[in-house]
């Protein structure tokens, strides 16, 4: 099972229509448990353009699995957790700073 954290590669629905990309797994283990699909939020190389408060610049990219400076936008969507190819898992203290922009972005508590 997909845990929190783990970066996949997925067909994302972004801005420009669907794309085969890094994002990362938000949706809780109760969450996927449930459902057949998995809740992923948006990893993209644009870093330069990662100025909100709800966006992140990754530290450890590299040990995530990914090939390049990357961020994490809080850009939310679904996709079935069967179509996802998992590359890696955040570190520790990227996955934090990552459910703070999520903390900042959504109405919950």
């Amino acid at each position: 099972m997909l845990r929190p954290g783990d970066v996949v590669v997925a067909d994302f629905l972004g801005q420009h229509g669907f794309k085969r990309r890094p994002t990362v797994v938000v949706s809780t283990d109760l969450y996927q448990a449930t459902r057949p699909d998995v809740i992923v939020a948006e990893l993209t190389t644009q870093v330069a353009h990662a100025n909100a408060p709800t966006d992140y610049i990754l530290q450890d990219w590299r040990a995530a699995g990914l090939h390049r400076p990357s961020a994490f936008r809080a850009y939310l969507g679904t996709v079935l957790s069967t179509t996802v190819v998992p590359i890696g898992r955040l570190s520790d203290r990227d996955r934090q700073e990552v459910q703070a922009r999520l903390r900042l972005a959504l109405a919950v508590t």
